[in-house]
């Protein structure tokens, strides 16, 4: 394989012209103390401890005690034992992310593990902690993005630089709808980032959800249930910093990220083991700092820069959507989709809850007639789901209230329009066509009952009347039996 020049030249300039170093003095739990060089670290510095079985592992300052450094490691702590080398690393680890990284696979540390040979390296650094832009220098939300989804297109409209949440339990259809939105997107780059993914479904996604159209325009980035919680976090850091790069270069990013829970769990465990306090349900109050920090990286750029919109989805622990990540996340980003347990039971996927779902740039991103339109089937959806259990059991009798016969006609047709398989791109265009053609006023009187889940009364022949016999005629008795 060529060696490319210029990466080989960076990478050379990096080197460090000199190395302190110390040793381990102590190693308890996923923690280990070291000594002798505590005066040169911070908070966040990286040291290579050198273990007794050859191994470098990367480690990260989390704190200080009794005048020791407490370094929690990127790897296994086998081999590391109490005089074992510590040598300070980079200050400020970064990552040097170029156009190559299009269609390829990195770790947290942004190396590449799809077996598709070495990544370019570019010219410039970009911190993996970076700061947000500040918010007078920013750009507004722009136009509608096109995420290929016919529900959220719709109902939860997106715009360049507006950040959303996924919020679903397991197995109710994140990763689907994400990788949806990854293969059908306007955007002019996605960059995914699979933050403490299982490892058997890693690869699954990547070949199968994406495919190779998703990957060429895409870069992901891996980090499996299993790593170290430092890794698990770095990955969301990471994919972070490769969705600034594109998005200096002027480009329209879509970064997603699943999820941001087990980002949360990461940063807990790496909190409890460096001694801090629990605050709510067992997350101290260093998850709920960097939840904004990480989220609010993306956004619209400064001027004559790109933007990142970001979709980030929540693991709803016990489908409970005022649990402490999902509220904090709430809180943070400009909109929410709710991925119902419910709906997904019935059969239909995506199984978006219309009704909890919201987007914050609508409808200020729509033209009169759209947001008609969107009112309008929103009103069906609620007017038929509050009498929904009255329908089910027939209690429900046609014709007592027109406001329900009417969302009876449409509702089974919008539950169609919202149902989309993995396979089906819907463009922003086509999707309002359709709706709108959907809901154009039909007289109810003229459906049949079918429209509303229930089978026609049995046609009554009318009654005839005999005829009236003239008048003299002779009237004839009619001789009753007696009744028993």
């Amino acid at each position: 394989m060529p060696v490319n020049i210029s990466s080989l030249l960076n990478d050379l300039d990096r080197l460090p012209t000199f190395q302190v170093f110390g040793n381990v003095s102590a190693v308890q739990g996923l923690l280990i103390e070291v000594a002798g060089i505590q005066n040169n670290l911070s908070i966040g510095d990286r040291c290579n401890i050198h273990a007794r079985d050859g191994r470098k592992v990367v480690a990260e300052v989390v704190g200080f005690r009794d005048g020791k450094a407490l370094l929690m490691p990127y790897g296994a702590l086998e081999g590391i034992g109490i005089g074992c080398r510590a040598e300070i690393g980079e200050a400020v680890p970064s990552i040097f992310p170029d156009e190559t990284w299009l269609g390829r696979v990195v770790n947290s540390f942004g190396k590449p593990i799809d077996d598709h040979g070495p990544l370019g390296s570019g010219p410039e650094g970009y911190p993996i902690k970076a700061t947000p832009p500040p918010s007078h220098t920013r750009k507004r939300v722009g136009g509608k993005i096109d995420l290929g989804v016919r529900a959220v297109n719709t109902f939860t409209t997106c715009c360049h630089g507006q950040r959303m949440g996924i919020f679903a339990g397991s197995g109710v259809g994140k990763s689907t709808i994400l990788s949806m939105m990854a293969r059908y997107t306007s955007a002019d780059v996605t960059v995914v980032g699979l933050v403490g993914e299982r490892g058997r479904e890693a690869r699954e996604f990547i070949e199968d959800d994406l495919g190779a159209d998703g990957l060429k325009r895409s870069v992901v980035v891996v980090s499996t249930s299993d790593e170290p919680p430092l890794m698990r976090r770095q990955a969301a850091y990471v994919t972070m910093a490769v969705a600034e790069y594109f998005r200096d270069q002027g480009k329209n990013v879509l970064c997603l990220m699943d999820s941001v829970t087990r980002f949360a769990m990461a940063q807990r465990e790496i909190s409890l083991s460096a001694g801090e306090p629990p605050a709510s349900k067992g997350y101290t109050p260093a998850v709920f700092a960097e939840l904004p920090k990480l989220l609010e990286r993306a956004g619209p750029g400064p001027k004559r820069k790109g933007s990142i919109t970001g979709l980030f989805t929540v693991l709803v622990e016990g489908d409970d959507h005022n649990e402490p990540i999902s509220d904090a996340v709430r809180g943070i980003l400009d909109g929410h989709v709710v991925l119902d347990r419910a709906i997904a039971e019935r059969g239909r996927y995506p199984a978006l809850n219309v009704l909890r779902s919201i987007s914050r740039t609508m409808p200020g991103c729509n033209t009169d007639d759209q947001n008609a339109v969107v009112n309008r089937a929103r009103k069906f959806i609620s007017t038929y789901e509050d009498i929904a259990e009255l329908i089910r059991l027939g209690a429900y009798r046609r014709g007592t209230n027109p406001d329900v016969d009417e969302a009876m006609l449409y509702y089974p047709k919008i539950e169609e329009f919202l149902r989309q398989g993995k396979g089906d791109h819907s463009d922003l265009a086509t999707c309002y066509r359709t709706l709108t053609e959907i809901l154009k006023p039909q007289a109810v009187a003229d459906q049949p009952e079918q429209a509303a889940g229930r089978q026609a009364p049995p046609r009554v022949a009318p009654l005839r009347m005999a005829p009236r016999p003239p008048a003299g005629a002779a009237q004839q008795t009619v001789v009753r039996p007696p009744a028993r």
